[in-house]
């Protein structure tokens, strides 16, 4: 089996990578974005012609936390939705047996009620922040769906939350929330700071997916779910940043003051997930703990850092 990852040599794309591997007579391919730009459908067509894949595992994507987002809305809209639009109908034209797209919680409307259930999709507009994002990857789904009825296209979809994890964006211009923090107190650690500034005011909530779990399930999904109905992965537990915040900074051993800048916006109120459905329709849960999943976090940063310096 042929399997083509796009996004491959990114962060949820080398887990889904390896948890490929293991699988028996797997052979994965990782397309690069030097080589096949995606975005255009000539880039799009060439790579599957280059590769011929059974099965599409579409992962890349263009992401950010809250700043990228209000910088970049036009682009974070214009190359999510193109990469999918491209790669789906591309797909459709060839023999592949399976098209997996993964979807983001940004999809869900600011005020969905917790938690948040796949039936809840469309009762709202998304966060303003991350809305151009959310609503161009929920546009895939629609795409998929009238690709199933009208074609018989193989697609599934899968939503994600709030993924962390070794390897993980750590650049404070782009990264996410737990990426950010743990550089963040690190770094008044190392440079003897008395406070950290830190954007809202701690109180909206989040659930975070350990990374490597994230892959387990995509690959669960890939193997075992052909419906058309979207599927929520995410860890069924729901933290506040305020929270978040004060687990992360004592695994840093940072001791000063966190001081919350409330002119900055705090993005969508609440998120926590039904995962119900990927258990029924697939057999998946989430297994890694969020203190245990950001020790390893932690370490992994650590550990990238030294070596870095010493090299």
């Amino acid at each position: 089996m042929k399997y083509l990852v796009t996004g491959g040599a990114g962060f949820l794309g080398t887990h889904i990578v390896e948890e490929l591997a293991r699988l028996p007579e797997a052979s994965v391919h990782v397309p690069r974005s030097a080589d096949y730009d995606l975005t255009t459908a000539s880039g799009t067509e060439r790579c599957l012609d280059a590769f011929r894949p059974d099965v599409v595992i579409h992962a890349a994507a263009k992401v950010g936390g809250i700043g990228a987002n209000r910088l970049h809305p036009g682009s974070f809209f214009r190359d999510n939705a193109l990469m999918g639009i491209h790669l789906i109908e591309a797909c459709r034209t060839r023999p592949v047996k399976k098209f997996v797209c993964l979807g983001t919680i940004c999809a869900y409307p600011k005020f969905t009620p917790v938690p948040f259930r796949e039936d809840d999709l469309w009762n709202g507009y998304p966060e303003e922040t991350n809305a151009p994002y959310g609503v161009a990857k929920k546009a895939l789904l629609v795409m998929l769906q009238a690709y199933r009825q009208e074609f018989s296209f193989p697609g599934i979809y899968l939503l994600p939350v709030n993924l962390y994890g070794p390897r993980d964006n750590f650049d404070l211009q782009s990264s996410h929330v737990i990426p950010a923090l743990i550089r963040k107190f690190l770094e008044a650690k190392q440079a003897g700071r008395d406070e950290v500034v830190l954007w809202g005011d701690g109180s909206p909530t989040r659930e975070f997916l350990y990374v490597e779990d994230a892959a387990r399930g995509i690959v669960a999904a890939t193997q075992r779910y052909d419906g058309a109905d979207p599927v929520n992965l995410g860890s069924g537990d729901e933290r506040s940043i305020r929270d978040l915040a004060e687990v992360i900074r004592g695994l840093t051993g940072y001791t000063g003051k966190i001081v919350w800048d409330v002119t900055q916006p705090n993005g969508q109120p609440r998120r926590g997930l039904d995962t119900s459905r990927a258990l029924e329709r697939f057999g998946w849960k989430a297994e890694t703990g969020l203190e245990e999943g950001l020790r390893r976090t932690l370490d992994w940063f650590v550990g990238h850092q030294n070596s870095s310096v010493s090299a």
